[in-house]
């Protein structure tokens, strides 16, 4: 069997950006998640809390880092589609 990519690829103009924003979306999730993490080590009484329809604040805190994650990943394929079309486009001016 041949194992080779479907389609020929080529070097991809918007990498740089893709990398940086992947990079700055992932300290931003990072950092929310170790505010998590503290308040589990700093103050675990606080996350029995009820904050949210009867649920206690480390149930709301956690599906809000699920909820946040898909956030944040719509965000990056947005971006980096747009980022993707703009690099695709030939630039006026050049012949």
């Amino acid at each position: 069997m041949l194992h080779a990519p479907a389609a020929p690829s080529r070097p991809d103009p918007a990498f740089a950006f893709k990398r940086r924003l992947g990079a700055i979306l992932f300290i931003v999730y990072a950092l929310v998640y170790a505010g998590f993490v503290a308040i589990n080590l700093i103050r675990p009484v606080l996350m029995e809390k009820t904050v949210l329809g009867g649920l206690n604040l480390a149930v709301v805190y956690g599906m809000g880092l699920i909820i946040f994650a898909l956030l944040l990943a719509l965000v990056y394929s947005r971006a980096c589609g747009r980022r993707e079309k703009s690099a695709a486009r030939p630039t006026e001016g050049k012949a």
